[in-house]
């Protein structure tokens, strides 16, 4: 812990002071906890001289590793591995002005694999489970033999006799370097409207926003057989709003993978060994998903609208500036929208003028305008008419 702990002794038994009363030099911790020891001054000198700070346990976003480079004089590692494969298997040293940060490449008598269903290794660039080999893989499971069985199997890539593979259920891909570049957990994959969804690779690139410090995404069912994402962040940056970090994904991901909720948070909630804690993040409801105030239709064109938001969002009360895509919209409703609309009001509007303009507001500004250009289009061929009348008698 980076607070306080006086005892009757009157000794700071904190981390920072530890680290400067026994002259530490190599200091292993998650992201999440020297992100936090970051925010306390006194710890900022324990930082400085550290000759190598290891990280491990959660994914290390660029821009904890950016402020990491300005504080810590020695070298930022970056290490992944599991228990199963006696801590650490990989390692990469991070350097400035990364995109992502990998997690590297095999440590010495470790092996490293990235499979496809069929356990067969994959391509460059292709996702994969992570696998590991080596001198690290530990026997099995303390009295359980069928979690041990399930999680490891001979290494048919091995010539070595009874040498064994760690299945970690860690999604992974190799990069054009060598590198490997840590994907999420394949628990972490959901099945949103027919598409296969890995939230790892949402947090990735969550992750590379300059202002970004922390994400986590999750994906929540508010109504049954509706699945929605719900990205919590922690962000260096006021002023980032949530069209800024939407325009920001979709520059790089497709429309199904980009959240339809962003949450802010001052800290990501951690566990007891300092990890992320997603059980503890809030869920909102939809009502609460707008932090605008509830502003009421002001006429029978918005009127009409917020009953379709309404319906089709399945909630009861909706601002006219509330953004649809905030309060939990995605493509498929958003086609619900428009069809409604066309029956409700007669006019043909584009999908994409919904993501333009995605508040009652902006929807009834649209339909107003549709329908003056079609009440001045026939105003137009009315006058035609009327002037050509004797050419047609005659």
């Amino acid at each position: 812990s980076n607070r306080k702990v006086n005892t009757g002794d009157n000794q700071d038994y904190s981390l920072p002071a530890q680290i400067k009363q026994h002259h530490i030099s190599h200091m292993q911790c998650t992201p999440s906890l020297v992100k936090t020891l970051t925010t306390d001054p006194d710890a900022l000198d324990a930082l400085r001289s550290l000759q190598k700070l290891m990280l491990g346990g959660e994914v290390l976003p660029v821009s904890l590793a950016e402020e990491l480079h300005q504080l810590v004089s020695g070298e930022v590692l970056n290490l992944y591995g599991p228990t199963e494969t006696t801590i650490w298997s990989t390692s990469y040293l991070v350097n400035r002005s990364e995109r992502t940060i990998p997690i590297g490449k095999p440590i010495a008598n470790t092996e490293i694999y990235i499979l496809d269903r069929h356990y067969q290794p994959v391509p460059i660039g292709v996702p994969g489970e992570l696998f590991i080999g080596g001198r690290g893989v530990v026997r099995g499971y303390l009295n359980r033999p069928e979690l041990t069985l399930e999680r490891f199997s001979l290494n048919p890539f091995s010539q070595k006799l009874g040498n064994r593979l760690y299945a970690t259920g860690d999604l992974a891909r190799y990069s054009s370097d060598g590198n490997i570049e840590f994907l999420g957990r394949l628990d972490y994959q959901v099945k949103i409207r027919g598409f296969r969804i890995e939230l790892g690779e949402i947090e990735t690139v969550l992750n590379t926003h300059p202002q970004i410090q922390q994400s986590v995404v999750i994906a929540t069912e508010d109504v049954p057989g509706d699945k929605r994402l719900i990205a919590y962040v922690v962000s260096s940056d006021d002023t980032l709003t949530t069209n800024k970090l939407r325009d920001f994904l979709f520059s790089q991901l497709p429309e199904y993978m980009i959240p339809s909720t962003f949450i802010t948070l001052d800290t990501l909630p951690l566990t007891a060994n300092g990890k992320i804690d997603r059980l503890g993040l809030p869920v909102p409801s939809i009502e609460k998903r707008s932090h605008l105030q509830y502003i009421s239709p002001r006429n029978s064109t918005e009127e009409i609208i917020a009953d379709i938001f309404g319906s089709v969002l399945n909630t009861q009360k909706v601002s006219i500036y509330d953004n649809f895509f905030e309060l939990g919209g995605h493509s498929l409703l958003a086609i619900q929208i428009i069809s409604r609309v066309k029956q409700a009001f007669a006019v043909d509007i584009p999908l994409r003028k919904l993501f333009e303009e995605p508040t009652i507001v902006g929807l009834s500004k649209i339909i107003e305008t549709s329908n003056s250009s079609l009440l001045q289009q026939l105003q137009t061929t009315s006058s035609y008419k009327l002037e050509n009348r004797e050419e047609i008698e005659l």
